[in-house]
């Protein structure tokens, strides 16, 4: 299985990619899964990809053909627009699986040779765009109510996209998110798992700024995993208490108010019994002082 999201905010797209492929008992499989292609100063694109491996290969390898084809019509270097460069991808996955599909005729008909894509990139001159092409060659942009688009294992990771991403969110917010999205999936989901890739495109860039692979064990994605998990328990910890978690603390307050006077008319009593006390024995101290001094000087 996979898992696989783009986040499109007002200064730049983040693409992030899970690399699991295979997750048997004795058999743990990775790929790619984010691609990339650059034409620095004129145009970027990263493709994601979800579904069946073969497509997909076919797919990225028939791009990079026409790319190398001059007499090619269209390519992702002549196309003019970013849903131009979408719907090109789009028709090479349907062209690849009906392929695909007439070579198996009918004794794999049940295979599923189907791919699903995301393309992010800018063109020159027009702004960021992120688009989902979907297995039968159609494609939708992200909108400003929900500006992320999400291919594979979505529905762990989107809450927290849900919640957080906005149009305003700084990029690099905006990939710690897309970060905590593939960490909660994969504690969910054995299918999605490390290394991740991350993608990080500026507006106007016209290129992949950083681009990063984080494993379980690379210093900065071990602490946003354990800070992440730290933090969620303490604000569970935080939330309001229940009507019955609170009782016996009121009966607690209850009992001690009731217990003050009571407490305080003791300690009047013991006060003034005190007082007697202290009087008669200053009574007692004097008339021994007289008898001595009756009976004389004592040596």
């Amino acid at each position: 299985m996979t898992y696989c999201v783009a986040i499109k905010v007002n200064e730049g797209l983040v693409m992030a990619a899970d690399t699991r492929t295979a997750a048997g008992v004795d058999d743990v499989r990775t790929y790619n899964k984010m691609h990339t292609f650059e034409f620095p100063g004129d145009r970027v694109f990263v493709v994601l990809s979800a579904g069946n491996l073969a497509t997909t290969q076919h797919v990225l390898a028939q791009a990079q053909r026409d790319l190398n084809d001059p007499t090619a019509t269209v390519n992702l270097r002549t196309v003019r627009h970013m849903f131009d460069a979408a719907d090109y991808l789009g028709q090479l996955s349907v062209r690849a699986q009906k392929q695909v599909t007439q070579q198996l005729q009918s004794q794999y008909s049940s295979l599923n040779v189907e791919t699903t894509l995301i393309l992010g990139g800018q063109i020159q001159g027009e702004e960021p765009a992120i688009y989902l092409i979907y297995p039968v060659g159609n494609c939708i942009a992200a909108s400003p109510e929900t500006p992320f688009l999400q291919i594979g294992e979505i529905k762990y990771g989107k809450p927290i996209l849900d919640r957080f991403i906005r149009p305003h969110v700084t990029l690099e917010d905006a990939a710690r998110c897309a970060l905590v999205s593939l960490d909660s999936t994969m504690r969910s989901n054995i299918s999605v798992g490390p290394p991740v890739d991350l993608a990080f495109i500026p507006r106007d860039a016209l290129k992949v700024k950083h681009s990063l692979r984080l494993d379980l064990d690379t210093p900065y994605y071990s602490q946003l995993k354990e800070i992440w998990a730290r933090q969620l328990e303490n604000a569970v910890r935080s939330l309001p208490k229940f009507e019955w978690e609170l009782q016996p603390q009121l009966s607690l307050q209850v009992q001690t108010q009731s217990q003050q006077p009571q407490a305080q008319a003791q300690m009047g009593a013991q006060t003034q019994q005190n007082g007697l006390n202290a009087a008669a024995q200053m009574q007692f101290g004097s008339g021994n002082n007289g008898n001595n001094g009756s009976g004389g000087q004592s040596y």
